[in-house]
């Protein structure tokens, strides 16, 4: 991956977040963000967010959490691009989902947006839900 500044602190606070679901520590991926953040992963309605408005605050970020990272056995993030500008980092990839002996690959930009303090305040998740859970059959 492609990291003009790998001290950036949006950078940073990913690489955070990215070791707590590893670690498949909850506390410490919650305390990355600020208190009143957002998460939208995807953006827009899912099965995650069926009314697309995302999950804002701590309390609706862990439930975020109950819902699309404590059931799956594995994420395995793969950025190949990482763009920074401001507080914000863009990351172009796509991460890996193992449960119950499935894969899913989600291919797509994944950002994130901090504070000052570092803190995350945003973030966001832009795939398509219908790419992502297709069927791919090898002929």
């Amino acid at each position: 991956m492609t990291v003009t500044n790998p001290q950036h602190p949006a950078h940073l606070a990913g690489q955070r977040l990215r070791a707590a679901v590893a670690a498949r520590d909850k506390e410490a991926w919650l305390a990355v963000f600020a208190d009143d953040a957002i998460v939208q992963d995807p953006i827009g309605p899912s099965f995650f967010d069926p009314e697309g408005l995302g999950h804002r605050g701590k309390e609706a970020i862990a439930a975020f959490w109950d819902k699309a990272i404590a059931p799956t056995d594995n994420l395995e993030f793969r950025f190949v691009e990482t763009f920074q500008c401001g507080n914000e980092e863009a990351n172009v990839g796509s991460i890996v989902t193992t449960m119950g002996g499935h894969q899913i690959t989600t291919e797509g930009i994944f950002t994130y947006r901090v504070n000052d303090a570092g803190q995350m305040v945003a973030l966001r998740a832009y795939w398509e839900v219908d790419r992502a859970t297709a069927v791919k059959i090898d002929d």
